[in-house]
């Protein structure tokens, strides 16, 4: 979520400074100052440009007095682009800003622009901070602060179905929660994500290994029902599933370390090396045969060995989940 990073608060502030690269929430960044200074006066003219609309002597223009006196917000992107004598004309601008009129620099961070970033800031700039999500744990705490925005209840589980089907995309994310609380009434639970957005592939499939080398069966068939009526293919199960017994040995036979030393020994992420460790609670190295062999044969039933596939699958998770469980 996008957090601001100094006591101004005021949308209307003579200058907001948006800092990131997240698209989702440099739009928001802009549509607060929009509906404020609408909220303010409805006849708000707000201009939108790029930064190479943004030429040497527009911004004076379109900041300079207006006959009827109106409120404006001007909206510059990409302000990291922005010509060295442009910058120059809005470095002017910062020391003597216009009233009824807000401006709003979109600025990506890092060294590109830096001089211009450094002047906003200086000018005492209201900021916004907008970085990329890059962690599935930053998915996942905005996930649940969109729950709370908009005043409803999610449990974690709930959350974490969300991101795992979901993934990245925190407009598709934005836009799974807008969908759930308009359609569900009380606590959203994994039950309901399951039934909205586990239908893809990837996400139910490695939904049923999840549960499955967790040890929790009932719940792994559960899984494994619903992604069989959705119309997953066995193979991409019997894969998850592969993927996930193997994830359990790699682990359970390396030696210690950080999360980051273990990925590059493994070829994980280190996200998924936090999942697994907590997967692996109950596993033994017979455990870990046993549920391989019982994967293979599953695998070995879905692409013609056997004559009833979604029996060879079911069979193979009742035996993964119970492996999980032989150290316990």
């Amino acid at each position: 979520m996008a957090t601001r990073k100094n006591s101004t608060d005021d949308p209307l502030a003579p200058l907001t400074l948006a800092v990131g690269q997240e698209d989702l929430l440099l739009d928001r960044a802009v549509q607060q100052v929009v509906a404020a200074a609408r909220a303010a006066d409805a006849d708000t003219d707000v201009r939108d440009l790029a930064s190479d609309q943004l030429q040497p002597g527009t911004l004076a223009e379109l900041t300079s007095p207006s006959l009827f006196a109106e409120r404006k917000v001007v909206i510059v992107r990409n302000a990291q682009d922005l010509a060295a004598d442009t910058v120059k004309d809005v470095k002017a601008y910062l020391g003597t800003p216009a009233e009824e009129i807000t401006l709003v620099l979109l600025h990506a961070g890092g060294a590109k622009g830096k001089g211009l970033l450094d002047a906003a800031r200086k000018a005492g700039a209201r900021e916004v901070a907008c970085p990329k999500t890059t962690k599935p744990a930053e998915r996942l705490s905005f996930v649940r602060s969109e729950f709370r925005t908009h005043g409803r209840s999610a449990t974690p589980e709930a959350c974490q179905a969300l991101v795992d089907s979901i993934g990245s995309d925190l407009r598709e994310l934005a836009s799974a929660v807008s969908q759930l609380i308009a359609d569900v009434e009380g606590t959203i639970d994994e039950a309901v994500v399951g039934r909205y957005y586990t239908g893809r592939a990837e996400a139910s499939s490695f939904t049923v290994a999840d549960r499955a080398v967790e040890g929790r069966a009932a719940e792994a068939l559960e899984a494994l029902r619903w992604s069989l009526s959705t119309g997953v293919a066995p193979v991409l199960i019997t894969s998850a599933l592969a993927q996930g017994v193997r994830a359990i040995g790699k682990l359970s036979s390396a030696r210690g370390g950080r999360p980051a030393d273990l990925a590059r020994e493994l070829g994980m992420p280190p996200w998924k090396i936090d999942r697994v460790r907590q997967q692996m609670r109950g596993w033994t190295p017979d455990g870990v045969a046993v549920a391989l062999r019982a994967v293979a044969a599953a695998d070995a039933g879905v692409k013609g060995g056997g004559d009833d596939p979604e029996y060879a699958l079911e069979k193979a998770v009742v035996a993964v989940a119970r492996a999980a469980r032989s150290g316990r």
